[in-house]
């Protein structure tokens, strides 16, 4: 009997690999078959989801990255406990300079002790999908983050299906920051557009900023195993601390509402601002 040359090979290692997924899919489908009982007015739900889940969050405009960061790292806490220890937060080198780094003492401020993320920065969409993947296997961690500043490049349906699998099998979420407008098809069970909102004064001095606020839609909700249905709902949420909440006075900014220009030099606030404080 004869050796298998490197085409039969190569068929064989996918097949392998395709079999692989399928079995933690089904081994998982109770992961992927959450009950999906929030009404349209219940997003609030949404915001403790069941672990295994693949995310998106968009926002609109780079510029509104510390939002996004903000409320993906809201979302990640809440699967910290027992042994799921760390988040990971993912980056590619080349965008390290234009992206930044999360704020200590903002993670802080979100109840997330720095000391538990792990910043991994890479050179290429090829290599954060595998530290994504080998950090999803990892039972430590409770969830991964990655910033995808420039486009897709790279994810396609197939590489969303596949960290959704992923995700299911080891019970550990994964979330995508994405930014701009066009949305792909993508086998992600949530997709969140999440946009800066101002945020009450300080109650105890009215001329400093209150609770960070957001505005939030749920683009994209899948967790019955049915098909994909939208929250056409804002939330607008408030961060306590200890977790999101609706805002009382739900204030949204006016539709005729522009971005004030920036100060000179950046102002640290709650990951409002991932940039250095180094002048």
């Amino acid at each position: 009997m004869g050796l298998a040359g490197p085409a039969n090979s190569q068929t064989t290692r996918t097949d392998i690999e395709a079999l692989r997924l399928r079995i933690a899919a089904l081994e998982n489908r109770h992961v992927l078959s959450v009950p999906d009982d929030t009404s349209a007015g219940d997003g609030l739900a949404l915001l403790t989801p069941p672990a295994g889940l693949l995310h998106e969050v968009f926002t609109d405009e780079q510029r509104a990255a510390g939002a996004t960061l903000g409320f993906a790292l809201g979302i990640a806490r809440s699967y910290l406990g027992g042994g799921r220890k760390a988040i990971l937060y993912l980056e590619l080198a080349a965008e390290a300079q234009e992206i930044g780094l999360p704020y200590g003492h903002g993670l802080m401020s979100y109840g997330i002790d720095p000391d538990r993320l792990v910043i991994g920065r890479v050179a290429n969409m090829s290599e954060l999908f595998w530290a994504m993947e080998e950090a999803i296997a990892c039972r430590s961690v409770a969830a991964v983050i990655a910033d995808l500043a420039v486009g897709n490049r790279g994810l396609d349906f197939t590489a969303s299906r596949r960290l959704s699998l992923r995700a299911a099998a080891a019970g550990t979420s994964a979330l995508l920051l994405r930014y701009g407008h066009d949305r792909e098809a993508s086998a992600a069970q949530l997709r969140w557009r999440v946009r800066p909102a101002p945020s009450r004064a300080d109650p105890h001095d009215q001329a400093a900023p209150g609770r960070p606020r957001f505005l939030v839609d749920i683009e994209k909700r899948r967790l019955g195993g049915g098909r994909a249905s939208p929250d056409t709902s804002t939330l607008v949420l408030d961060w306590t601390g200890h977790g999101f909440v609706a805002a009382q006075d739900r204030r949204q900014p006016a539709a005729s509402h522009r971005w004030r220009t920036a100060p000179s030099r950046p102002q640290p606030a709650a990951l409002g601002d991932r940039l250095s404080e180094a002048g």
